[in-house]
């Protein structure tokens, strides 16, 4: 990077975002966001990635490895590669379309009509408002401004978990994940 930049830590995300970018279009892939950040742990680059069906363990690998030697010339400590995972939050208009008429779940930074968590059916998005649908079929705009975090509800079935194969105890009796229902 160049002496004199009053802004390294920028020019570094903006580096490595590009970069990442180009690897993910090589493999056909979404990138969802690529960042440099302070952890405890040191200065990680965090980088999430997308495609139709899933990202899979093989995927991050490839990715991982093509990218890496690109960004030799920043230092860091760790380089995180991985899905954003099915509930990952909703933040662009890409997400809202993937998203539209399934249940989501708003937190608003403040209570409005006395609560701050609102689910329902989302219905529009654009740059200044979020609208869902609640189970009454009453409709509900926020501005975007108000919303902290728009995110997928995720509701699984016990049909879900028929191919997950039973814990057992020291016995060997399966152990129950899920309350039978009496």
């Amino acid at each position: 990077m160049a002496q004199g930049n009053k802004n390294p830590r920028g020019k570094a995300i903006e580096f490595i975002q590009t970069r990442a970018q180009k690897v993910a279009d090589e493999f056909g892939f979404e990138l969802v966001e690529a960042s440099f950040q302070k952890e405890s742990r040191g200065q990680c680059i965090c980088v999430f990635i997308d495609k139709e069906g899933g990202i899979t363990l093989d995927d991050c690998e490839h990715y991982h490895k093509r990218l890496q030697p690109m960004l030799e010339s920043i230092e860091y400590d760790i380089m995180e590669v991985s899905s954003p995972g099915v509930d990952r939050p909703i933040k662009t208009r890409r997400d809202f379309e993937k998203n539209r008429g399934n249940v989501v779940e708003i937190k608003l930074f403040a209570a409005q009509n006395g609560q701050k968590l609102w689910r329902g059916t989302l219905e529009n998005m654009d740059d200044a408002t979020v609208t869902i649908r609640d189970a009454e079929g009453v409709e509900h705009s926020f501005e975007r401004k108000a919303v902290a975090l728009i995110k997928p509800v995720i509701e699984l079935e016990e049909e879900d978990f028929e191919d997950v194969p039973l814990l057992e105890d020291e016995a060997g009796e399966a152990i129950e994940i899920l309350p039978q229902e009496e």
